[in-house]
């Protein structure tokens, strides 16, 4: 049976349906941010949309908490090649999907322009090392698990994520899990089948979903070398190459293939255990108690075994006693081999003969599916709290 994280023991909480917006560095952000160069003028004036912002300072997060929470926390970072950020579809929009399963979405507002920078994700990575410990600061007071926090990237968001989960120059608050969306720029641009030079996969890179579009320029690529670093190291990793979506899409439904990935994301998240649902719930109690009735005829056979085996022996015991002339003994065998040949007749509802003799194997499997059960109970509780006003 798959094993089940913490779930809320604490107080049940009370959600509020307003988002809460937080700063990162409320003593002001490490580092200078550069002024603009003509480039990244020129990027902002023909690339920035009407959901874009940019010249951020003050980096926040903003907590948006479901109707219906599991304790799971996503941290998502937009895409903008690290001048502005597409704070909508790659942002807002990814919050409320993520609400309406369950998991609570943070926005994650990084320091941008820093596309003229020497090391373009470096401020963006720290904030978003900051984001998580600031989440796990707040998991008790926000009702969260502070093992289950992930970080979701698109574009330069995912190369971010990539920076954070694997190439750290320092120690960095790590994600429970990684997701990233048609991330790139970790390999080397003349060879873009392997990672560019200082980048590495630790062995403690958190869990890994890739998803991108075949027609995306070398992301694709990118994605699949991360994936066979992860292999090499059996880090947990799966990767989704879409034939057709190009690149920039979020939440955006363009008709493509590549749409699918946050059923397939949400499919992954579960599987791995870092998200829940009361169907999930369900579905672990129903396994649980396969198991254990298993396991309980296992027992029923092997009692049966061993009565036909010791009704053998008495017989035989019953004979030579006979030979003997020893009727006394024959007597007491006699009543013994009746009391066993009655146990046999009895039904398998009847377990009170199996009481005594409860494996360690059937002690374990009914406290697993009781502990299930509680924790569905508290789910369910707090998803019920989570209404009240």
């Amino acid at each position: 049976m798959k094993a089940l994280l913490f779930l809320f023991l604490g107080v049940l909480p009370i959600y509020s349906a307003d988002p809460i917006e937080i700063k990162l560095w409320p003593d002001g952000a490490p580092g200078q941010m550069l002024p603009h160069s003509k480039g990244t003028e020129e990027f902002i004036r023909t690339k920035a949309g009407k959901s874009t912002i940019t010249d951020i300072h003050e980096p926040t997060i903003t907590v948006f908490r479901p109707e219906k929470p599991n304790g799971t926390s996503v941290i998502v970072a937009p895409g903008g090649g690290y001048v502005f950020l597409s704070a909508v579809h790659e942002g807002t929009q990814v919050c409320e999907w993520l609400n309406s399963i369950g998991i609570t979405g943070v926005l994650l507002k990084y320091r941008t322009p820093t596309r003229d920078e020497t090391a373009p994700h470096e401020k963006p990575a720290a904030d978003a090392a900051r984001a998580v410990a600031l989440v796990r600061e707040h998991a008790t007071e926000w009702h969260l698990d502070s093992n289950r926090v992930g970080l979701l990237g698109f574009s330069a968001g995912g190369n971010l994520l990539a920076h954070i989960a694997c190439d750290r120059a320092t120690k960095t608050a790590l994600p429970n899990f990684g997701i990233m969306i048609y991330g790139g720029g970790f390999v080397d641009l003349k060879d873009p089948t392997k990672l560019k030079e200082g980048f590495t996969v630790p062995k403690d890179a958190p869990p890994m979903f890739l998803a991108c579009a075949h027609d995306d320029g070398q992301n694709p690529t990118a994605a699949t070398v991360l994936y066979l670093e992860y292999k090499k190291l059996g880090i947990p990793c799966e990767v989704h190459l879409f034939t057709k979506g190009g690149h920039g899409f979020g939440m955006r439904d363009n008709k493509q293939p590549i749409n699918a990935w946050p059923q397939r994301c949400a499919e992954w998240m579960e599987s791995m255990n870092f998200s829940f649902s009361e169907q999930q719930f369900d579905r672990e109690i129903e396994q649980a108690e396969k198991k254990l009735k298993a396991a309980f005829h296992r027992q029923i056979l092997s009692m049966s075994e061993m009565k036909e085996k010791e009704l053998s022996k008495i017989t035989s015991q019953i004979q030579d006693a006979h030979r003997l002339g020893q009727m006394d003994a024959v007597a007491r065998l006699q009543k013994q081999q009746a009391e066993l040949e009655s146990s046999k007749a009895r039904p398998e509802k009847d377990d009170s003969p199996m009481r005594a003799h409860m494996t360690e194997e059937l002690v374990r499997l009914k406290k697993e599916k009781l502990e299930l059960e509680a924790r569905r109970q508290m789910f369910l509780d707090a998803q019920s709290a989570a209404k009240q006003p």
